[in-house]
């Protein structure tokens, strides 16, 4: 029985890496601010104080008070994203005394060794960019290249002698989302990833109180979608222990029914193939979506003075409850695994002492859902002119990540993968599976600055240093966005009395580095290890970059 055991915490670890790849997606919310506004993103968002137009929806919706008469915005953006991590074995690699890994081993495949001789360090990229579309309900993969998106409208009227101005604005608050070759070593972590939240009406409203103060807020009214499609192994000491049975202890039996050595093993050499550290046990492809998704922000603006502003915004807490179905398959190896201690007598028992399946068949589909609250955030900042052409910004920058300290994710039905998730996740039942991420909140500075070269031309820079939000001991390459820098540059252009255009381009940029046995979210070793772990006892850096270009076009009529 303790065979059995062993192999049923070995497909637990990929359970839980379900839930792993599922909240994957949603951590690009730790990209936040990106793409809103030009003006805003050549200033690197530090704008509270100096809210860019009719997107002050979005970052102080107190700034609408400033606008005149009818106007309109136009942004246009491209935005290439750029994922990279390597994988290298570090001196002494083995899982349980096997280090022909094919992520890591540049030897021949089935060379009959168990140990490589030539190691090498393996390279996963992205090959372009994928979006969930709404209307097909499908994941769209994009030819390599820049997302193009545009023109991005906005709208807000202050009738004449009115204190309240009235604005609507469609953006994206975040869209991301990749795809990888088949047999790039990072689909153990993202083989397709897509997420989306688009913003579709966003009702707002600016007060005038005074002359120096102002206050408004605006409602918004988004579609979100996460989408993704990834393979699963698990290189750990017991999956290595299950590949020593099965290729000396079972090699005489391979494939037999023996009464005796079924009693004995459990059934455990039934199966024509095996477990082993270095195979893929399962594929697992999930979309979720919720159509209506409503959140609101709140701001305040006080101007004493042409060369003084302050300004700050509350992004309020939204509660999202996704819906969608989801569909695992499992390798064939996992397959005969299971089926082959279910046609065990003492197999067979032992199973259903555990509440366990003793049969499954090569998928398993349904319905899921979830319950995820994108973090508050909360942002203030001053801007001064020092002199009467120059102007610094600088904001405070706080988001509420330790409000993802797990994510639970609920089935229409019970399955192979959380009957063996039930055993070893507390929280988890027979149709729920309980994940925790232990994030913690953020907090960052942010600085622009704007220099008005002649009376119409205006020349912006920022930059941004972000903290992240996960611990050291979580990181992973299907969230390579930790610790990063943000630097931009822009320029403004008054065309006439009425109409304005603003360019910028800016980058993002993070890198780590997650040594082996560092992150439980990746490669950590150990018998114990209870979450996902496909890259165990390999080291890892990865390296992401997020480079975006926009105009934009602001005009009164």
């Amino acid at each position: 029985m303790q065979m059995n055991n062993n192999n049923l915490r070995l497909l637990r670890r990929w359970c839980l890496g379900l839930a792993l790849a599922l909240c994957g997606p949603a951590q690009a919310q730790l990209a936040t601010n990106i793409g809103i506004d030009v003006r805003a993103m050549s200033m690197a968002h530090a704008v509270t104080a100096d809210p860019p137009g009719i997107m002050a929806i979005h970052f102080n919706p107190a700034g609408l008070a400033k606008l005149e008469g009818r106007r309109m915005d136009l942004q246009f953006l491209a935005v290439d994203m750029s994922v990279e991590s390597r994988f290298s074995a570090p001196p002494g690699y083995n899982v349980f005394g096997f280090s022909d890994d094919p992520v890591v081993c540049a030897d021949a495949p089935n060379d009959g060794s168990d140990v490589c001789r030539n190691f090498r360090t393996s390279t996963s990229t992205i090959e372009g960019v994928s979006l969930y579309v709404p209307i097909v309900n499908d994941v769209v993969d994009l030819p390599p290249g820049p997302l193009m998106a545009g023109p991005i409208p906005s709208f807000s009227i202050k009738p004449a002698g009115s204190k309240f101005t009235f604005a609507t604005a469609t953006y994206l608050p975040m869209a991301a989302g990749f795809y990888r070759q088949e047999g790039d070593p990072g689909n153990f972590m993202g083989r397709r990833v897509a997420l989306n939240r688009i913003t579709y009406l966003s009702p707002s409203v600016g007060y005038q109180i005074n002359d120096e103060l102002s206050i408004g807020a605006s409602i918004g009214f988004s579609y979100q979608a996460v989408a993704l499609e990834t393979d699963f192994r698990s290189p750990n000491e017991l999956l290595g222990f299950a590949r020593i049975v099965d290729e000396s202890l079972c090699a005489p039996f391979k494939g037999e029914s023996n009464f005796a050595l079924d009693i004995i093993l459990f059934g455990i050499c039934r199966p024509n193939e095996g477990l082993g550290p270095f195979k893929s046990l399962a594929a697992m492809d999930v979309a979720m979506d919720q159509r209506f998704s409503p959140s609101y922000n709140l701001g305040i603006l006080w101007e004493p003075s042409d060369r003084f502003a302050w300004g700050a915004v509350w992004h309020a807490p939204t509660k999202v409850h996704m819906r969608g179905r989801y569909k695992i398959s499992y390798s064939n190896a996992a397959q005969e695994t299971i089926n082959g201690v279910g046609s065990s007598p003492t197999g067979a028992i032992a199973l259903a002492v555990l509440g366990l399946p003793s049969r499954i068949g090569a998928t398993d589909a349904g319905l899921i859902n979830m319950d995820l609250t994108m973090p508050a955030h909360f942002q203030t900042g001053i801007k001064f002119k020092p002199t009467e052409r120059l102007q610094l910004n600088i904001d405070a920058v706080w988001v509420d990540y330790a409000e993802w300290d797990a994510f639970n994710f609920q089935f229409d039905s019970t399955n192979a993968a959380l009957a063996l998730a039930r055993l070893f996740s507390p929280g988890s039942t027979s149709t729920s599976l309980y994940f925790p991420l232990q994030y913690q909140s953020t907090w960052n500075l942010a600085f622009g600055a704007e220099y008005a070269l002649t009376d119409r031309l205006s020349l912006r820079a920022g930059y941004e240093p972000r903290a992240s939000a996960i611990p050291d001991d979580r990181r992973a390459p299907l969230v390579p966005i930790n610790e990063a820098r943000y630097y931009s540059l822009g320029l403004g252009y008054r065309w006439d009395k009425d109409t304005e255009i603003d360019l910028a381009v800016a980058t993002l940029r993070s890198r780590d580095d997650i040594p082996a046995n560092s992150s439980c979210a990746a490669n950590c070793t150990g018998i114990n290890n209870l979450v996902y772990n496909p890259y165990a006892g390999l080291d890892i850096e990865t390296q992401a970059s997020i480079t975006m270009f926009g105009m934009a076009f602001r005009t009164r009529f």
